[in-house]
């Protein structure tokens, strides 16, 4: 059975940083494309970033526009997890962030990944 279980959210103030977590059960997270998407209070939930798995191009990443040179994706495979990196935060990263999952598609439609975490909560004050 595949888990993933985010952790790390939390209130912030603008400026400052979070590192959220992705700990991964049931799956080997190098095997497989991990994405980050999040989800504001009534909008959609959007695509962050991901990290290619191991044959498909280890270790390169993808970044949505908004969050590129703020955000950094990275993966430890010796503890099965991801991590997004956030820096210099802003009250419109305000979402549930989630962990998510797939084997084959190098995509950033949540229609693409099979496996998703509970998400975890972001608050960035002014």
């Amino acid at each position: 059975q595949v888990q993933l279980v985010e952790s790390g959210g939390g209130l912030v103030q603008a400026g400052g940083s979070l590192r959220l977590s992705c700990a991964a059960s049931g799956l080997t997270v190098s095997n497989y494309v991990m994405g980050w998407f999040r989800q504001a209070p009534g909008k959609e939930r959007d695509f962050v970033a991901r990290i290619n798995w191991r044959s498909g191009g280890a270790g390169i990443t993808y970044y949505e526009d908004s969050v590129k040179g703020r955000f950094s994706v990275s993966r430890d495979n010796a503890k099965n997890t991801v991590y997004l990196q956030m820096n210099n935060l802003k009250p419109e990263d305000t979402a549930v962030y989630y962990c998510a999952a797939n084997p084959w598609v190098t995509g950033t439609k949540t229609t693409q990944f099979q496996y998703w975490g509970q998400g975890t909560l972001v608050t960035v004050s002014e």
